[in-house]
């Protein structure tokens, strides 16, 4: 199985309508890895595939717009039909489950046995599922993150997650085939700490990868305008993710 990404949510910071936040089904060598579970995903994960068939699921940090709908994946595995034939390791930052406990008011994370398996993610972490490669590299945010690189056969996939600029991004997108990358702010506010990226600087991180997609685009800007302003400073193909869109790399 080759290489692929399909987008199954895009906004940021709330789901819109038909517009889920950030989720990601990432295919390939007999893998299937959801990545980031937004609010609204996993309904759009099952346009494309049986939940019952994932290899994994990747979080790349713990806000909700990237996390809240493994509560929903942990109803349908429980209690609604969708038992998986063996836990899916779950890679996220540390803490995941004690927090997805807590919201459930559950005391400890027991409930989850054999349903999911969470296993804490941190920098340089590597994990293969059969010819699919998974490396994860800490990103600067605003809380424990990570972006991610996934290699199948040749072919070479990376995404950002939320981060402001800095080097382990813009090294995660070198040799990529293609870039996935947000895009949330118009412009940085003077004196902030940056943990988003313009589309500027989104254009800038992807300057090592063959073609750059603009996702996670904030309210203050249009798909079509953070595409375009990346696409100035990258110099490649650029376009935005929308959702249901399908790339083989």
């Amino acid at each position: 199985m080759p290489l692929s990404l399909t987008v199954l949510g895009t906004a940021s910071p709330h789901p819109g309508p038909g517009r889920p936040c950030s989720g990601y089904l990432v295919r390939g060598g007999g893998a299937e890895v959801w990545v980031d579970a937004g609010p609204g995903t996993f309904a759009e994960l099952q346009r494309h595939t049986d939940p019952r068939r994932l290899t994994a699921i990747w979080i790349s940090h713990l806000h909700a717009d990237h996390s809240a709908d493994l509560l929903a994946a942990v109803y349908a595995f429980a209690y609604g039909g969708m038992t998986p034939p063996a836990p899916v390791p779950v890679y996220a930052p540390r803490d995941c489950a004690q927090r997805l406990a807590g919201f459930l008011g559950r005391p400890d994370v027991r409930f989850l046995d054999g349903i999911v398996e969470f296993r804490p993610l941190y920098d340089g972490h590597t994990v293969r599922h059969w010819n699919l490669r998974l490396t994860s590299r800490a990103v600067v945010h605003d809380t424990e993150a990570y972006g991610l690189r996934a290699e199948c056969q040749g072919s070479v996939l990376a995404y950002s997650g939320d981060s402001g600029p800095c080097d382990a991004l813009t090294g995660l997108a070198v040799g990529a085939d293609l870039f996935l990358c947000e895009a949330d702010l118009d412009t940085h506010r003077e004196g902030e700490q940056r943990v988003h990226l313009t589309p500027e600087d989104a254009g800038a991180c992807a300057k090592g990868a063959r073609e750059l997609l603009i996702t996670h685009v904030g309210p203050t800007l249009t798909r079509e305008a953070a595409a375009g302003r990346a696409a100035l400073v990258f110099g490649g193909r650029t376009t935005a993710a929308r959702e249901g869109d399908i790339f083989s790399l």
